[in-house]
């Protein structure tokens, strides 16, 4: 494709939980409209294979290996996007952990470690993300949220919590920095068939047999919410299977 032709070329964008899922779908899509990546998640191998399938597509990729609830990641990476290309301009909230469980079987250390990879990294890297864009006076932040942050579903008390407060985050964050030229939206899929999907209390085979969307079903909600107008913004998208239950 010509360069002039890519949506995003001259684009810095930012991915955590990039190593697998919908983090890696996004990647690839977003370097293939000519976005120059920064990618941070915790495994390392996975990170420099689809550093290489960035670069071998004609973008540019840096990755940072880290935990994404841990501050000195979010700084880190937010250091690197800066010392890589002077710049960022979006960021893709993706990490998160699943766990699917009636609130009498979720124990306070699942409560503390969804909470801490859903809700604490997001924090974490719009804190640090926000000061390079208000510089800039531009910038788009996304959160990867979920349907479960739209609706209660029985048996997911705490995972939709989580999913609730990426919502809540993102509203509030769209009234406080658009005014500073900063778009802030969510995307709320409904299941996606990825390793994520298993969380704990799925199963491969349930995961691998239904009908749920794909990573890249995903993703492309997310080029689109990057190349929106200067005048216009996403601050929601809902995505849900076809097939469904019309009940």
């Amino acid at each position: 494709m010509n360069e002039m032709q890519r949506k995003l070329s001259g684009k810095v964008a930012l991915i955590t939980g990039a190593s697998a899922g919908i983090g890696h779908a996004c990647a690839r899509v977003l370097a293939a409209e000519g976005a120059q990546l920064v990618l941070t998640a915790r495994r390392r191998e996975r990170l420099e294979a689809l550093a290489a399938e960035v670069r071998a597509s004609g973008s540019e990729a840096t990755i940072v290996t880290g935990d994404a609830r841990e501050e000195d990641t979010a700084r880190n990476t937010i250091d690197a996007a800066r010392n890589a290309f002077g710049r960022l301009d979006i960021l893709i909230n993706n990490t998160g952990v699943g766990n699917y469980k009636n609130l009498v079987d979720t124990s306070a250390a699942e409560y503390d470690e969804m909470m801490d990879v859903n809700v604490r990294s997001t924090f974490l890297f719009t804190r640090y993300a926000v000061p390079l864009m208000l510089s800039q006076g531009s910038g788009i932040i996304l959160m990867i949220s979920s349907m479960a942050g739209i609706y209660g579903f029985g048996g997911e008390a705490v995972y939709c919590m989580t999913k609730f407060a990426q919502v809540g985050f993102a509203q509030a964050l769209d009234k406080e920095l658009r005014p500073s030229g900063i778009k802030v939206g969510v995307i709320c899929p409904g299941g996606v068939k990825t390793e994520f999907a298993l969380g704990k209390g799925r199963t491969e085979e349930r995961v691998a047999q239904s009908e749920m969307l794909d990573a890249e079903d995903v993703a492309s909600a997310v080029l689109l919410a990057c190349t929106q107008s200067a005048k216009s913004r996403i601050i929601q998208i809902q995505l849900r299977t076809m097939a469904e239950s019309l009940a």
